[in-house]
């Protein structure tokens, strides 16, 4: 009889005891499967590699595909944070669905580049296959630009959706495509290249189309009620990406258990193509920012829509109060405001 009534004291009094309520894990919405072959992989690396707990927050991965199942997620309440398209932040806020801000950019621009069968040539010669994410994606946008610019018909190309650039890469290889925008990570990658070949390569690509592609975003609740949060997420992808900017290598072997597909070689070689785009101070330049927008709007996905002011939809304070801490990194990823 005396060890229950010995026990019943001790569980009461712990339960009674003014331990802190444990904090909810930060859940990160990522819009890819697995760690990606380019600057985008920080966020995965941060949490596999600690800079997140080191920072004091406890991060939840959650994956889903591309922009649109990332925005349902936030709107469901099943992320605190998300990786998006910037376009599609852009039409929320032109559509007065004001609710979500941008408070960095860990990739503003993927290395992306056009990859085809090595028959193909610009200006096409006949109508060819372009496989793109889905219909009015930034892939899409993008590629569209990049091909008028270089001179391409683009009427004679035939736009076939098809998801992840990974499945594109394969249905390339497979011959059911003629050509697709893939990142240079995805391409170096591709086991079999035979019978392909780089059509525009990522700084011609880049220089056709300058646009910051992705945001990480936040609602205006998470913003005012996880302000810390938010900071210590930020603050653990500038450290990292600063570390991986001091030291190409350190990101080649850090992904490497996520591409083993790749010899020593070819992981370096595609660290150093990179090497120039991390985001060092958080990746929001209020010029750069501005430009994407004036590019976007020009685009038939934003006909009949007006821009909103940068102010409304980016939120530089959380970034702000960060580098005041830690100063700017020189000479890459400038912050203006």
């Amino acid at each position: 009889m005396l060890r229950p009534l010995l026990a019943l004291p001790i569980v009461l009094a712990s339960a009674l005891l003014p331990y802190p309520a444990l904090a909810e894990p930060f859940r990160l919405i990522l819009t890819h499967l697995e760690p990606p072959l380019v600057p985008n992989s920080v966020m995965d690396l941060a949490h596999e590699l600690g800079y997140f707990e080191n920072e004091g927050v406890e991060v939840e991965l959650i994956r889903v595909q591309q922009t649109p199942s990332a925005l349902a997620a936030l709107s469901a309440g099943e992320g605190d944070m998300a990786n998006i398209g910037l376009d599609a932040l852009l039409q929320l806020h032109a559509r007065g669905q004001t609710d979500l801000v941008a408070v960095a950019s860990p990739n503003k621009s993927l290395p992306f580049l056009i990859a085809a069968r090595e028959t193909i040539a610009i200006p096409f010669e006949q109508n060819h296959s372009f496989a793109i994410g889905r219909v009015g994606s930034l892939d899409h946008g993008l590629s569209l630009n990049v091909l008028e610019a270089l001179g391409a018909q683009t009427d004679a190309i035939e736009f076939v959706a098809l998801g992840q650039p990974s499945v594109r890469a394969q249905a390339l290889a497979a011959g059911q495509i003629d050509m697709t925008t893939m990142s240079i990570g995805v391409w170096l990658a591709m086991p079999d290249k035979s019978g392909l070949e780089i059509l525009v390569d990522p700084d011609t690509y880049y220089e056709a189309a300058p646009v910051v592609q992705k945001v990480n975003v936040v609602s205006r609740e998470v913003l005012e009620t996880r302000r810390e949060d938010i900071e210590a997420v930020l603050r653990a992808l500038i450290a990292l990406s600063r570390d991986f900017a001091a030291d190409p290598d350190f990101w080649a072997e850090a992904i490497a258990p996520y591409a083993p597909q790749l010899s020593d070689a070819e992981r370096r070689e595609l660290s150093q193509s990179f090497a120039q785009s991390w985001s060092v101070n958080g990746g929001l330049n209020a010029d750069e920012l501005q430009f994407s927008q004036d590019w976007l709007f020009e685009t038939p996905d934003f006909d009949g829509l007006d821009p909103a002011p940068i102010t409304q939809w980016t939120a530089f304070a959380p970034l702000d109060t960060i580098l005041e801490t830690l100063g700017q990194a020189p000479d890459l990823d400038p912050p203006a405001r």
